[in-house]
């Protein structure tokens, strides 16, 4: 317990200093085998664990949907997706933000990224939001949090890595992350809601489009969705896995491109060496995470944790919260995918022996991975319209995103206490 108590702060050390996290982790996995089991053995087991991740064909499915979701920002379909939201939306009280809430969800179900939902979404809906005189915090928050919805709304990163590491039916973890999602939809709609109306100068209403431009932009995302249900309706019905469903839909969202003449041969060369360049990012943090966890294991420390969570003597619910809560303390200084990488194989067995299912418990996990993108000082989405909107101080950015992590919390609550919620779409699929 005591030598993973000194790996984390050594961990954090170099966080710090900016080592890059996945480098990070190797350097102190090794370093702590080769203090424990010698230095040979040390070798051995980050040799064995790179080529382990590097040819395991089920992470073939991670770069197929990654290269979908850059397919599709090259579509430029959240041009659309924001427009089409705005029509409808728009011309209500804080309807700018309920259209780009809209969006960051329809984007976040062809993307799989929360990093690319922020970035991307910030780029469309900011420039609109400060037309009309939205506050800048409000708008920033609003991005930021809707961003988070990139891991939860299927098909998603997040749910691939969980599934594999854990030996789970990914697209189980597809299908019981819609209703969570169409959950935090509704959540932060609500939000917006009360915001305007405590305060209307926040979010006023926008331009009234007239019906015929309403229509029109309908048209317009009709690949959007026929994409998200291919996909989805393909593995809920049986009918091609989740690595099929990820090249499926990579051919899909280049055709679109095609189709809407966004795409030459060099944007296609540059998609696949940006999609290889994410891939890379992940499987670096993998490696990193999966030889720390083998320094974790043979420091025993998920022994330690399971002893210190049986001498609690509290229910297996309040253990559930137990672990929501080193999450979130985790989610302060770890990024989203890597947290999911260190602790899925640390945790998923004890709340496997407490009778949870891991299909509900993946989902729960991944929502509380979203609210570390929105808690400080680490979170990256906070991070991403930053860097978007220098001028607007990182206070008033977080201040922005209060009411929604106060919807976060209150939306992972719902989900912890009714487990149907993600099990009830998985079951009829059996």
């Amino acid at each position: 317990m005591t030598a993973a108590l000194i790996a984390i702060a050594g961990l954090m050390a170099l966080l710090l200093a900016r080592v890059p996290l996945g480098l990070s982790m190797v350097a102190v996995g090794f370093t702590g085998i080769g203090f424990i089991r010698g230095w040979n053995a040390a070798v051995n087991v980050v040799g064995f664990e790179i080529l382990a991740i590097a040819t395991n064909f089920s992470f073939v499915v991670l770069p197929l949907f990654i290269l979908m979701g850059v397919f599709v920002a090259r579509a430029a379909l959240s041009d659309d997706l924001y427009d089409m939201s705005n029509a409808w939306l728009g011309h209500f009280p804080g309807g700018l933000a309920i259209a780009t809430v809209a969006a960051c969800g329809g984007f976040a179900a062809i993307s799989g990224s929360s990093a690319a939902t922020a970035a991307t979404m910030a780029k469309v809906a900011i420039p609109s939001m400060r037309r009309y005189g939205y506050s800048d915090s409000f708008a920033a928050g609003t991005v930021a949090a809707g961003g988070t919805m990139g891991i939860l709304i299927p098909p998603s990163a997040a749910m691939i890595i969980y599934g594999i590491l854990t030996e789970s039916d990914i697209g189980a973890l597809f299908i019981g992350g819609i209703l969570p999602g169409i959950l935090t939809i509704a959540l932060y709609v609500a939000v917006v809601m009360v915001v305007v109306r405590v305060r209307p100068a926040a979010g006023p209403r926008g331009e009234r489009m007239d019906w015929a431009y309403r229509w029109l932009t309908l048209t317009r995302v009709w690949g959007v969705l026929a994409l998200f249900f291919l996909i989805l309706g393909g593995i809920f019905f049986g009918i091609f896995t989740p690595s099929e469903a990820g090249g499926i839909g990579a051919i899909g969202a280049l055709a679109f491109a095609i189709g809407r003449r966004k795409i030459n041969w060099t944007q296609f060369y540059r998609s696949l060496a940006e999609a290889g360049h994410v891939t890379g990012q992940i499987f670096t943090v993998a490696f990193g995470a999966l030889i720390l966890n083998q320094f974790v294991n043979v420091a025993k420390f998920p022994e330690a944790m399971l002893a210190f969570i049986d001498g609690l003597d509290i229910t297996p619910l309040a253990v559930i919260f137990v672990i929501l809560g080193i999450f979130v303390v985790l989610g302060m200084f770890i990024e989203g995918i890597a947290m999911i990488l260190l602790t899925a194989p640390i945790f998923v067995p004890i709340v496997e022996g407490l009778g949870f299912s891991v299909i509900w418990f993946g989902i729960v996990m991944i929502m509380a991975v979203e609210i570390s993108l929105i808690t400080p000082p680490i979170g990256l989405n906070v991070f991403i319209l930053k860097s978007m909107m220098p001028e607007v101080p990182l206070g008033s950015i977080f201040r922005g995103i209060g009411p929604f992590f106060v919807a976060d919390l209150i939306r992972l609550a719902i989900v912890v206490f009714f487990p149907p919620i993600v099990l009830f779409l998985p079951a009829l699929m059996k």
